[in-house]
């Protein structure tokens, strides 16, 4: 893949206009049939069971009544709306709709007058809230594979200043998880593209004079290029009056229209839309620092630690006596790194390194093959044959569950930087200071040692700002796979 300079990082990334579009292959026209036979079988076939097993009559017109309230509570919460299988498989909102299924029912029975309906009910609809999460991460899944491979993709036109063409290139350029292909821009003013995005046309940096100015350029170039939507990346120039000919204007024509607000990586539950004397708000809810979500999730790492710890006590004594036989030294390797609001805490490994592994770091510094603070070698001289295995699989990493414990980790979250290395933070990076360390993390499931810094601290930036509660299970989830993947453990 081709490759250009981004004008927001200054690194080489994929460009996204030369993913091409052209290949055709499966859309995401088939993911609202599938999703909403799943939901109805997931909940028509328990309760048909239940209700038959009861002796009730007619259990399957019971059933098919559940199972479509059970789809329509999934249309009023907009869960089958094209862009929600791009968000995977979110477990709360499913769980609200079960729970709004559940009152539902009852509202309908006493309107009804029918009641009778089995005290098992709500155990027997447990199934449905399963199937539909399993069903959206397969489709999440899919479409994720289709991309990949650059199929099922929407052609994009971009419109806005140089700058801002390139920040949206670059941004939709360093992954492929999503379904957007840019295929030309219309930039205003003079300024150079360097995306290497072709540029259809040239606006006028000031206010157009008349009403279709910018709206025909804009809507012709859509047209000749085949475009299934309009990006508009606002600015000092492209904002106001001006965007909202831009929107007639493609409207008009049956082309829709995205405006990009220049917000990134910012999770969508945490934005609410509203309006105030005509103008369109965007409301932006604080990260979670406190409250409910921090106490789940304080009591899930001090519960799963515990577990974790009583359930690999005999893997620790073979682990400890491997570490031994291995190479002269203790069989833990206590190191000082900086916890949350830059506190330093003890933390614990099963040691992979020779005795004097410290002291050696400085001969080696040439050699670091990391671009930001931290030090990495893929073949270091320092790990002992024995802590190579250890590091592969990380299970020199299971000690952390004490610091867990202990209330100085999490189980997920960012990597516990070395005091060194916060030294050089810029404000950026001390951002990811805000919440806890974590023994597993976005990092370690995305490709840990084989990610550049700029990588690094974008995850982890990424998990701060929004961070939940089922994200957590989600990134402990994938942490397996990862630990027997191996990759990027050195």
């Amino acid at each position: 893949m081709r490759q250009f300079s981004s004008a927001v990082s200054g690194r080489a990334v994929p460009c996204a206009a030369h993913r091409t579009a052209s290949r055709k292959g499966p859309g995401d026209e088939w993911c609202v049939p599938v999703a909403i036979c799943a939901d109805t079988a997931g909940a028509a076939l328990p309760a048909a069971v239940l209700f038959s097993s009861a002796g009730q009559a007619r259990p399957l017109h019971h059933a098919l009544v559940i199972a479509v309230a059970w789809v329509l509570v999934g249309l009023a919460g907009r869960r089958y709306a094209p862009w929600t299988y791009d968000e995977g498989a979110p477990v709360g909102p499913v769980v609200r709709d079960w729970l709004m299924l559940l009152g539902a029912l009852s509202v309908l029975g006493a309107v009804s007058g029918a009641g009778g309906a089995p005290a098992a009910l709500p155990l027997a609809l447990c199934p449905a809230p399963v199937v539909t999460v399993v069903c959206r991460k397969a489709i999440h899944q899919r479409l994720r594979a289709v991309r990949r491979n650059a199929r099922g993709l929407r052609r994009v036109l971009v419109t806005g200043e140089a700058g801002a063409v390139d920040a949206v290139v670059g941004q939709l350029a360093e992954r492929t998880d999503h379904g957007y292909v840019v295929v030309g821009a219309c930039v205003v003013g003079e300024g150079d593209v360097l995306s290497g995005v072709p540029v259809s046309a040239r606006l006028g940096a000031d206010a157009p004079a008349g009403p279709d100015e910018d709206a025909t350029p804009v809507a012709d170039a859509a047209e000749a290029l085949g475009a299934d939507l309009v990006f508009a990346a606002t600015g000092p120039s492209l904002s106001g009056d001006r965007l909202r000919r831009l929107s007639w204007a493609l409207h008009d024509r049956d082309r829709p229209l995205t405006v990009l607000p220049g917000l990134t990586e910012v999770a969508r539950r945490r934005v609410r839309l509203t309006s105030a004397a005509g103008l369109t708000l965007l409301h932006i809810a604080p990260p979670a620092r406190g409250g409910p979500p921090a106490l789940l999730k304080a009591a899930t790492d001090r519960l799963g630690a515990f577990l974790l710890l009583a359930a690999l006590a005999p893997l620790f004594g073979v682990l400890a006596l491997a570490v031994r036989a291995g190479s002269r030294g203790p069989v833990i390797y206590r190191q000082t790194r900086v916890g949350r609001g830059g506190r330093p805490f003890p933390m614990w490994k099963f040691r992979t390194m020779v005795v004097d592994a410290d002291r050696m770091k400085g001969d080696l510094a040439a050699a670091n093959e990391h671009d930001g603070h931290m030090f990495k070698l893929r073949r270091d001289p320092r790990v002992t044959g024995v802590g190579r295995l250890l590091r592969r699989y990380s299970l020199d990493e299971l000690p952390q569950l004490v610091n867990v414990l202990l209330g100085h980790m999490s189980l997920v979250g960012p990597r516990p930087p070395l005091p060194e290395e916060v030294a050089g933070y810029d404000r950026t990076e001390l951002r990811r200071l805000s919440v806890k360390p974590g023994l597993t993390g976005l990092w370690q499931v995305s490709g840990r040692s084989d990610l550049s810094w700029h990588e690094t601290v974008s995850l982890d930036l990424r998990y701060v700002d929004n961070w939940s509660w089922t994200w957590d299970l989600s990134v402990m989830a994938r942490t397996v796979r990862a630990v027997l993947d191996g990759r990027g453990a050195y």
